[in-house]
């Protein structure tokens, strides 16, 4: 369609078509106007209590792509913390294009709403906007002003529309082919297939259907279904599943001969090569001084070795922190870069950018070169962002904020007291990329400032997250502090086009957006998930004057372009976390997180815990996370339990003595005794073998209804076979089996009554 770009949205018109109530003179036309100074400009409900709604009705069908919310000039109780948007081209049976919420402030905020369907781009005509939750939680609703737009174009419209069309008859098709099949009217379903020649289900499902349902083979839909699991028809629904976190506290092996561990740091670096399980950690503060220890932590045996307690005799770096590590596992080689310094050491000869290499195998350091910038690379910096394109063995850094010379060197005591300077705008680093076999450096794009004017401009800055996907060659890069600004955007930087994309420019609440201001976050990626991880540090809340260190955990999911937040801990209690320091690690910033992509394990080493009566202090503690989601072998287990359990139940009906045997021996098999939840349950089953067998097992409701009718002397409603018992419970079987399916493979999920309105 065309269009397809932000840039050629356009404002939509509306009209106010229906609402639930208003209040005094807040009639819902006053959102048609954006009148931030108005108090009165503005559309309140008459009341909190659900239902309350505003549908508005487009001046004609167009592809809706946002909707802007307009506010007062001051925070107010009635603005909604959180709403829902449905949109069709009729008002009612309306889809859902969003559920979100407004901040409590006065800037307007963009909300990129649903438009593709089954892969296509569908039309609205009617909005219909639903407060569920004001910011004062016994208020009235207030909406102050909405904007819409996207595409009205009428040739393109009305294609979508014909497809839209065609879409929802083919789904009306396939929701009566469902339920007629569900309801066993045999003849109706071949009749409607065989004449509208539409699917209902990928082939291998029917099949499954045919096994389960019609001929009751339990043997052959086990091995269809673990077909299916093997060939990774599971994975989509494994993909959709959260992750659950696990933290794990590391502690080092004490034997004879033991070595002493790191001390406590933040600061610091650390990076982790796969191959031989080994994570390194280098440097860092700890409190009072910079260190200048190298150590190799050893998964497998779970030892720490300290390499050296001084590389500067080695030749290697000076003590240092708010440095960056990259490592090449390739060549097993570790690049070093940057680092502070307190400003009373910053005179012209302390601001050289020196640059090391570490080789693993021989255990040397060689200095690349002691000034990065007289060969065209970064002035010296420090909380800036490296990371290594392994495969063409270039280097890209970013950001950082340059060390410049102090102008109060030199001044006596008496003469600070009495200045009046105050130091200059700091600088901030551009995008650079360091190609290692040829020791060049290559500039790829200054500090946009504070202002980028062009898109493919990028606002440098500290403390923020860059991640290198050796898939789609590209730099994710987000967050950050720049001055005192907490950064929400978020962008990618394609290393062969050299082409900036912003997925979230920090200013819309869209899908993408970035899950919290942040500083000194920690992130990670894994190319074969498509995922990057996030775990919070220090972070910046608007409504409070402090900052807060909090613990929380994002995934998000690149091809679906969506965070999820998976783990979060809001306690801030001195004795809470002093009983969980063996559970989960207290929250922290300025600490290191690697993670091995291969073993889908994270480490994560000391850090700043962030005490004000302890300003000093730093953490010395070490742990795993691995993040859980059920796994495909877990799911076949739960499918061929399920089989099992349904088999044993139908033989139960007709076989006492058989079913005893097959819940001893097949059924037990299934069960995982891991679990106390499916112990419980086949415990349970044996029980019933030999209890009055429920009458639901072997009348329906719809038999049972039949025959009360009987018993008054009234003919029942006769509408098709009747549905028996064994039918109906293998199809319910069959809908839970086909759940772990990808849905394009599937019969519609909804239901055909479920239409029906009353």
């Amino acid at each position: 369609m065309a269009g397809a770009g932000s840039d050629d949205l356009r404002p939509l018109k509306y009209s106010i078509h229906k609402y639930s109530s208003y209040s005094s003179s807040y009639a819902p036309e006053n959102i048609l106007e954006d009148k931030p100074n108005d108090q009165s400009s503005r559309w309140s409900s008459d009341s909190n209590s659900p239902p309350q709604f505003l549908i508005l009705k487009l001046d004609r069908a167009a592809i809706l792509k946002t909707v802007t919310f307009g506010k007062y000039e001051k925070t107010h109780v009635c603005n909604i913390k959180k709403f829902s948007i449905y949109g069709s081209l009729s008002d009612d049976n309306m889809i859902l294009l969003l559920e979100s919420g407004l901040k409590n402030d006065t800037t307007p905020e963009t909300f990129y709403v649903k438009h593709i369907l089954d892969g296509h781009q569908f039309p609205v005509r009617y909005v219909k906007i639903v407060p569920l939750q004001s910011w004062g939680s016994t208020f009235n609703f207030s909406i102050w002003h909405v904007a819409l737009a996207g595409y009205d174009d009428v040739l393109e419209v009305h294609k979508c529309i014909n497809w839209y069309t065609a879409y929802r008859e083919r789904e009306a098709i396939r929701l009566c082919l469902k339920h007629f099949r569900q309801q066993n009217y045999s003849e109706a379903f071949e009749s409607l297939e065989k004449r509208t020649k539409v699917t209902l289900e990928d082939p291998l499902l029917t099949r499954l259907h045919n096994l389960l349902v019609r001929d009751g083979d339990f043997d052959m839909c086990e091995s269809l279904v673990e077909k299916a699991a093997c060939d990774g028809l599971f994975q989509q629904f494994i993909s959709q599943q959260d992750y659950k976190p696990c933290w794990t506290p590391i502690i080092p092996a004490l034997h004879q001969g033991a070595k002493e561990r790191p001390g406590m740091r933040g600061g610091h670096q650390m990076c982790v090569d796969t191959s031989s399980q080994t994570i390194y950690l280098f440097g860092g503060w700890d409190g009072m001084k910079d260190l200048s220890d190298l150590w190799a932590f050893h998964v497998p045996s779970q030892e720490w070795t300290c390499i050296s307690k001084d590389t500067e005799t080695e030749g290697g770096p000076s003590a240092r922190s708010c440095h960056k590590m990259c490592l090449d596992p390739e060549r097993r080689q570790i690049f070093t870069l940057g680092r502070y310094l307190d400003s009373t050491l910053r005179i012209p000869e302390n601001l050289k950018s020196d640059f090391f290499l570490y080789d693993i195998e021989t255990n040397k350091w060689t200095q690349i070169t002691e000034d990065t910038a007289s060969l065209g690379g970064p002035r010296l910096v420090f909380d800036h962002q490296m990371v290594m394109d392994i495969e063409n063995r270039v280097i890209y850094v970013f950001g950082g904020r340059v060390l410049t010379p102090s102008r109060w060197e030199g001044l006596g005591m008496d003469e600070l007291r009495n200045s009046t300077y105050t130091p200059s705008e700091p600088i901030f680093s551009g995008l650079y990329s360091y190609h290692v076999a040829t020791n060049t450096w290559t500039k790829l794009r200054d500090d946009a400032g504070n202002s980028p004017s062009d898109p493919n401009e990028i606002k440098s800055r500290i403390g923020h997250s860059m991640l290198f996907h050796s898939g789609t060659r590209q730099l994710y890069i987000f967050a950050g502090q720049r001055n005192k600004e907490y950064l929400t955007d978020y962008f990618t930087y394609n290393v062969d086009t050299d082409v900036v994309t912003y997925i979230s420019d920090g200013t819309r609440k869209d899908a993408a957006a970035v899950p919290a201001a942040g500083f000194t976050q920690k992130a990670t990626i894994d190319p074969e998930l498509n995922e990057i991880h996030v775990l919070s540090g220090l972070s910046k809340d608007k409504d409070k004057r402090d900052d807060n260190v909090r613990n929380s955990f994002w995934v998000y999911n690149i091809t679906q372009n969506k965070w999820s937040c998976i783990y979060r801990n809001e306690q801030t209690s001195e004795s809470y976390w002093s009983k969980m320091q063996h559970v989960e690690p207290c929250p922290r910033f300025a600490h290191q997180l690697v993670y091995d992509d291969i073993r889908k394990v994270h480490y994560l080493f000391g850090g700043n815990p962030g005490k004000v009566t302890l300003p000093k202090m730093r953490l010395d503690d070490f742990w795993s996370l691995r993040l859980s989601r059920p796994s495909r072998d877990q799911l076949l287990q739960r499918c061929i339990l399920l089989i099992r359990k349904h088999k044993f139940i139908e033989l139960a009906m007709e076989d006492s003595m058989a079913a005893l045997h097959y819940l001893q021996t097949k059924l037990h098999e299934a069960v995982d005794h891991d679990k106390p939840e499916q112990v419980e349950e086949f415990q349970s089953l044996a029980s019933t073998l030999f209890q009055t067998p429920d009458p639901a097992l072997k009348m329906s409701s719809r038999e049972a209804g039949a025959s009360s009718s009987q018993d008054n002397g009234q003919e029942p409603l006769q509408l098709g076979q009747p549905l028996d018992s064994r039918h109906e419970g293998r199809t319910r079987l069959f809908d839970q089996l086909t759940s772990f399916f990808p849905e394009h493979m599937t019969q519609p999920r909804g239901n055909l009554v479920d239409l029906v309105l009353y």
